[in-house]
């Protein structure tokens, strides 16, 4: 008499194990990789000088909400900014410019500005601020 074996099934080859070590694997790389670029230099930020005196003398330039100018509490158009500017900086040794610009100004009306004061003969540009626990002003 011929005994058999019964004919056992293969079990099937499980997937599981290789999905969590795919899932651990990218959980790894998430949290060592840098998502934000990089600069090829070192970049340190400016520390902003909050509670120090202002400096005195020179010139101020206020900027309204809406991009109105004025220069030293006398309201410009566009085009007398630089001739007022340039007076003012040429009768004095004084190169320094403050700006004082509404906290709801637009950077696209300060930033030419800015470029526009260094090419007048401004050396020195401060932007006024207000600290953050200063009461907001309306």
């Amino acid at each position: 008499m011929k005994l058999s074996r019964p004919v056992t099934k293969q079990p099937p080859e499980t997937i599981v194990a290789l999905i969590d070590v795919v899932f651990f694997l990218l959980v790894f790389f998430m949290l060592i990789g840098r998502m934000d670029a990089t600069a090829p230099f070192d970049v340190s930020p400016p520390t902003a000088a909050t509670g120090a005196d202002m400096p005195s003398g020179g010139i101020t330039v206020s900027v309204s909400a809406e991009g109105d100018l004025a220069v030293d509490g006398i309201a410009v158009d566009d085009i007398a900014l630089d001739s007022r500017v340039e007076e003012r900086l040429a009768g004095t040794s004084e190169t320094l410019v403050r700006i004082n610009a509404h906290r709801d100004t637009e950077l696209r009306h300060v930033l030419p500005l800015v470029t526009r004061l260094e090419a007048l003969g401004a050396r020195d540009v401060v932007l006024v601020v207000t600290p953050e626990s200063a009461p907001p002003v309306r």
